[in-house]
């Protein structure tokens, strides 16, 4: 199973969390971390992946706005970042 170092932020959230997403899009710890990590800024989150020697993570960005709108499933923008 493949585990993508991830990095989720959701909408008007003073938080990002940092773990991984499994193929299953299942999010969890970081293996070398006992759980998900919550960071308050994007550039402490991806200092967390720098110091476990990970070099590229996945970005969510996610709005519930949809949802509350009536809209299906939740807009997520996805971008691969380069750390």
């Amino acid at each position: 199973m493949i585990h993508e170092p991830t990095i989720i932020g959701i909408a008007d959230s003073t938080h990002y969390l940092v773990g991984t997403t499994d193929n299953n899009g299942d999010f969890s710890s970081l293996p070398s971390l006992k759980r998900v990590a919550v960071c308050q800024s994007l550039a402490d989150a991806k200092q967390i992946l720098r110091d476990q020697h990970i070099e590229t993570a996945t970005l969510n960005l996610q709005s519930a706005y949809d949802e509350m709108c009536g809209l299906g499933v939740p807009s997520t923008t996805t971008e691969t970042i380069f750390l």
